[in-house]
């Protein structure tokens, strides 16, 4: 796993207040189905763009761009953040 990916996940495992630990889903996972409501997807919006020192542009702030680990990092990625 990279460095990103778990700054990802520890951020959801913080603020996603999912069903499931994050250590038991693939990065493809659909953390709305398994437990992410809108509300819980601000708090992790809010703590990736701490965690990495960005701000999500409007076009971004979608269910789509929150739906899974993978999304995620795509976003992120788009934002220039560094992937190692």
């Amino acid at each position: 796993m990279s460095d990103l990916d778990a700054k990802i996940r520890g951020v959801i495992e913080d603020q996603g207040r999912l069903r499931v630990t994050m250590s038991s889903l693939s990065d493809t996972a659909d953390l709305y189905q398994n437990g992410l409501s809108s509300h819980a997807s601000v708090n992790v919006m809010l703590g990736l763009e701490d965690a990495f020192d960005i701000e999500f542009p409007d076009a971004m702030l979608k269910k789509d761009t929150f739906r899974s680990v993978s999304a995620i990092r795509g976003a992120l990625q788009s934002l220039g953040v560094e992937f190692s």
